[in-house]
C-alpha cells in the first residue's frame, strides 16, 4: 500500500495557504501547517482536514524568524515521528506572507526589511533547514506573484522579492534534481483574500479595472490556486521543474 503524503505548508492558517491545505487533503495528503498568530484558525484548519478524513497539525512558525528554524524543524520533525512514524515529509509549500503598498520614493528600510525577511531571506533559509527532511522525489512550490512581470506602482519591493524567489526556485531545482525533487513557482494574479482586501477597499473601482484587463473577466478566487498547487505535487507533474507558472485568469496580456 503506497505510503500517505505529507505537505508542510506556511501560512496555512488562511487565505491561499488555506486552500491549498484544503485541495491537498481533498487529494488524500496529510498536512503540517504553520500560522505565526492565527492560532484559532489554524486549528479550525486543522479540523476540516481532519473531517475530509486526513491528518493535519498546526505549528507556529514566524518565518521572519530565521533563528527559530532549527527549533522548528525538529519540531516538524519530532511530529513526523510521533504522528506519522515517518523521518520525512513530501511536499514544501512556501506560501507565508505579508503585504506592503509603497512607492519607491516613499519606501520605509524598515518596511523593505520586513519583506525580504519574509518573502526571500526566510523562504531561502526554511528551505535550506527543511531538505534533509524532505523524501526523494518529493516537490517544492514558492509563492510568487503576477507583479514580478508585470508592473504596478507601488509594489516595487515586494515585486523585487518574489523576482528573487523565481531566480531561486530555478538554482534549488538544479540542485536538488538528482533526488527527483520538482521545484516550481506559482504566481497568482489578483486573488479576493484578507491580503488584498485593504487595496480593493481603498479602491472600489480597482476590482472593475483589474477585471476589464483580465481574459477571463474577473478577479481571481482562493480556489482558483490551491488546486495548481496540488497539481504540481502530483505524479501527474513529475516532469515539471523550475517553472513559473502564473494563474492570473490572462491578466495583462
Amino acid at each position: 500500500m503506497e505510503t500517505t503524503k505529507i505537505a508542510l505548508i506556511t501560512g496555512g492558517s488562511r487565505g491561499l495557504g488555506k486552500n491549498t491545505a484544503l485541495h491537498l487533503a481533498q487529494k488524500g495528503t496529510d498536512v503540517i501547517l504553520t500560522y505565526r498568530t492565527q492560532k484559532e484558525e489554524a486549528d479550525n484548519v486543522v479540523k476540516e482536514i481532519q473531517n475530509l478524513g486526513q491528518k493535519a497539525v498546526a505549528l507556529p512558525l514566524d518565518v521572519a524568524d530565521n533563528k527559530s528554524f532549527n527549533t522548528f524543524t525538529q519540531t516538524v520533525s519530532d511530529q513526523l515521528k510521533t504522528i506519522w512514524n515517518r523521518d520525512t515529509f513530501d511536499f514544501l509549500i512556501n506560501n507565508a506572507g505579508i503585504e506592503s503598498y509603497s512607492l519607491v520614493a516613499d519606501t520605509k528600510e524598515e518596511e523593505f526589511d520586513s519583506l525580504l525577511q519574509v518573502h526571500f531571506k526566510g523562504v531561502y533559509f526554511l528551505t535550506q533547514k527543511s531538505l534533509p527532511l524532505l523524501a526523494h522525489n518529493g516537490r517544492i512550490v514558492n509563492f510568487s506573484t503576477g507583479l514580478a512581470r508585470f508592473s504596478t506602482p507601488g509594489y516595487a519591493a515586494y515585486a523585487s522579492m518574489k523576482g528573487a524567489i523565481e531566480t531561486f526556485t530555478k538554482y534549488l531545482a538544479k540542485e536538488v534534481g538528482s533526488r527527483g525533487i520538482t521545484v516550481n513557482a506559482v504566481a497568482p494574479g489578483p486573488i479576493e483574500t484578507d491580503f488584498t482586501k485593504g487595496a480593493f477597499e481603498a479602491n472600489p473601482q480597482l476590482r472593475d479595472i483589474l477585471s476589464s484587463q483580465t481574459a477571463l473577466g474577473r478577479i481571481g478566487q482562493p480556489d482558483d490556486i490551491g488546486g495548481v498547487v496540488a497539481f504540481l505535487c502530483s505524479e501527474e507533474a513529475r516532469w515539471i521543474t523550475a517553472q513559473r507558472i502564473e494563474v492570473s485568469g490572462g491578466l495583462f496580456l
